[in-house]
């Protein structure tokens, strides 16, 4: 048999199929940034969007893997916008007196909640009329992280037409990125563990007496 197939022409001999579409080779190559491809196109994109504004609208994601996990249609209604926040801890001032170094509180002061958190809410402020879907990592450098949002048209007909996503337009998803209901969010809120560990997440972080987190 293995003669059989050595002797047939080049263009005859079925190659086996892998069952890997373009999306698994994608997000193979996003899971390694560093050692694949796309270390190279990052040094190139981070040197143009240092230029751009804080929070840009854009075409199309730059993860077509990630956005389409995510929620995200390339139809009408649907709006990506990139955005850029800072890396570090709060910057406060300095406080002259009335107080030793050690209770200035000025470093080692957090906000409790990610970058991608922050960037989802900066970003629905800047875009009132839209209700932040996910979002997902695109690069960092130094100084700052960068981070794509998908944004919704709640009043969009073609939103309120598609069934799959159109829950979105009831009144209870309203500020979806304010009140830690997107997929980042959860995660800061401690709702994506269940089980032993975790009794005093639910039903928010608030109750218990802040024992949940």
């Amino acid at each position: 048999m293995a003669n059989e197939v050595e002797n047939l022409p080049e263009e005859e001999v079925k190659r086996p199929v892998s069952g890997k579409d373009m999306y698994h080779y994608i997000s193979e190559a996003w899971n390694t940034p560093s050692e694949s491809y796309v270390k190279q196109l990052q040094w190139e994109r981070l040197i143009q969007w240092r230029k751009e504004e804080n929070y840009i609208r854009i075409e199309r994601p730059t993860r077509l893997d990630r956005a389409r996990k995510l929620g995200y249609k390339a139809k009408q209604g649907f709006v990506m916008v990139r955005g850029r926040v800072r890396k570090g801890s709060l910057r406060k001032r300095q406080i002259r007196k009335g107080r030793r170094a050690k209770r200035r509180g000025i470093t080692k002061m957090t906000t409790g909640k990610s970058l991608q958190r922050i960037a989802e809410e900066r970003c629905a402020k800047r875009y009132p009329n839209l209700e932040v879907l996910n979002s997902y990592w695109v690069g960092q450098d130094g100084l700052h992280e960068w981070f794509e949002i998908i944004l919704v048209d709640p009043h969009h007909p073609v939103i309120k037409a598609d069934r799959n996503i159109n829950w979105i337009c009831e009144k209870q998803h309203k500020n979806r990125a304010f009140r830690g209901l997107t997929a980042a969010g959860k995660a800061g809120r401690g709702l994506k563990w269940k089980g032993k560990g975790a009794e005093k997440v639910r039903p928010s972080i608030n109750a218990h007496k802040h024992m949940g987190k």
